[in-house]
């Protein structure tokens, strides 16, 4: 990740909310990312939509949590000819009125996993694990103000990228309420909950972070975190995010995490220690309560083989005396079998 000037600022505007003009870059990726939890039903999941409109297909992605413990998971790379809507396989996103409701759908197959640690093996799994039929229809509502939005120079000129190096040029997050239902088969899941959701524009790799610690979490309507912790690659690491707290963000200055692992080297706790801006400090404990692991590869152009591993946890967050709930996403490359994250202490 390229080091900023110091004279940017971050501009954000409804418009943002739609597809956007992809450009030259060859791997432009545009996604729309949103996930939620219902404390009541222990149930949840995330669903993403990822445009790469010049290479001439999206990734589409559905993850869903259920309260004992099985996890459906559904992923395509359907083929889509320019960057008009996000909308493909089976997976929709809705744009009801930027910043404030959304809609998301989902209509395919989604195969369920008794045992979501065999999605290690995706081909095995899949040939190992029965497919369902799959139907999402969530309204998302926005209940804090909008944080992110696209680096830009002072004057509003674009600051150029890499797109090598590259994972998004811009990103913006809010946290949200959602309800619908999720049906798997003949299984209904009446769904009232929080949830983060986050959009993100600009060439992309997934192998450009050497690894981050990504935990999105709702402790209800009026309260809810995003911790961030990204590897600079270099032995050091950025830490950042925000408190959602009085209707506002807080953002995060200093996040420490320490991260307790399994035989696989699939995060089974975590602990973090956290200031903000406004000088508050909180202390938050996370419990894995399911957890599938993805991954991603690539071919460099030296010829190497690159192995990104992404563990995506439903968690349970305690924060004093409050309970919450949300997602501790692990992105890691793997060095010799090793996340390098984990490695690195995190």
């Amino acid at each position: 990740m390229s080091t900023l000037p110091a004279n940017y600022r971050l501009r954000l505007e409804p418009e943002d909310e739609y597809p956007h003009a992809p450009g030259e870059a060859a791997n432009y990726n545009e996604s729309m990312y949103f996930n939620v939890f219902d404390p009541a039903r222990m149930a949840g999941g995330w669903f993403r939509i990822g445009n790469r409109p010049n290479e001439g297909y999206a990734e589409v992605s559905v993850c869903i949590y259920l309260p004992d413990g099985r996890i459906a998971f559904a992923f395509g790379r359907p083929k889509i000819a320019g960057n008009a809507a996000m909308d493909a396989g089976g997976l929709k996103v809705d744009v009801l009125e930027p910043f404030k409701r959304l809609r998301v759908t989902f209509s395919g197959q989604a195969l369920l996993l008794a045992r979501p640690f065999e999605m290690a093996d995706p081909r095995r799994a899949y040939r190992e694990n029965p497919s369902v039929p799959c139907s999402v229809d969530l309204v998302y509502e926005g209940v804090s103000p909008m944080y992110g939005g696209e680096t830009v120079m002072a004057d509003g000129s674009p600051i150029p990228v890499d797109p090598q190096k590259s994972f998004a040029k811009a990103h913006y997050e809010q946290h949200c309420a959602a309800s619908g239902t999720i049906v798997l088969g003949g299984e209904r899941h009446e769904i009232a909950g929080f949830g983060l959701r986050d959009k993100s524009w600009g060439p992309r790799y997934w192998q450009a972070i050497d690894w981050y610690r990504w935990c999105p979490m709702n402790f209800g309507r009026d309260f809810g975190m995003m911790l961030s912790v990204i590897g600079d690659g270099a032995g050091g690491a950025r830490q950042g995010g925000m408190v959602f707290r009085d209707g506002a963000y807080d953002l995060i200055t200093e996040c420490a995490i320490e991260s307790d692992w399994d035989a696989h080297g699939y995060q089974t706790a975590l602990r973090s220690r956290i200031r903000t801006q406004s000088g508050r400090s909180y202390e938050v404990t996370g419990k894995v309560l399911s957890l599938i692991p993805l991954r991603n590869r690539r071919t460099a152009p030296d010829g190497s083989e690159l192995h990104t591993r992404i563990t995506e946890g439903m968690t349970e967050y305690r924060c004093g005396d409050l309970v919450g709930y949300g997602l501790s996403e692990y992105l890691d490359q793997i060095v010799d079998g090793q996340p390098n994250g984990k490695a690195a202490g995190y």
